[in-house]
């Protein structure tokens, strides 16, 4: 049945600074992998520009302000996760350049910690996929 079926587009950032990463920790109320370790990111609103919604989100995320340098990668996956509707997850990972603010944690969103993580440090973090991604685009 089709309303079992769910399509998600979101736009994630990439962000380095020296010899690292920003990588956003997903919260408790996301309700999947707490804790794991993701891009800073997020869903589309309905009409909105997926390079507007990685600025919107990378602030609401971070703190910080940002600009879209390039499209890195696009990703598709579909899964069913225990307890939801199969979900289509279409991501869109930009490059993006620091243009001002201060690093500020997200309360009451998706992530509760945000930090920047060289290569080797990643390596003993739980991450999601889509994080093992970015880290390759970027790091690797």
């Amino acid at each position: 049945m089709d309303s079992d079926r769910i399509i998600r587009v979101s736009a994630y950032g990439l962000l380095r600074r020296d010899d690292k990463m920003l990588l956003c920790r997903l919260s408790k109320s996301v309700g999947i992998n707490p804790g794991f370790w993701t891009l800073p990111g997020g869903g589309l609103n309905f009409g909105e520009d997926p390079e507007d919604a990685v600025v919107r989100e990378f602030h609401e995320e971070t703190g910080l302000a940002v600009k879209v340098i390039k499209l890195v990668a696009v990703d598709s996956l579909c899964d069913n996760l225990p307890g939801w509707s199969t979900m289509h997850s279409i991501r869109i990972m930009y490059k993006v350049q620091y243009l001002s603010g201060d690093l500020q944690n997200e309360t009451s969103g998706s992530t509760d910690l945000c930090a920047w993580h060289t290569h080797e440090q990643t390596q003993a973090l739980t991450l999601v996929e889509l994080a093992k991604q970015g880290i390759s685009l970027t790091l690797g």
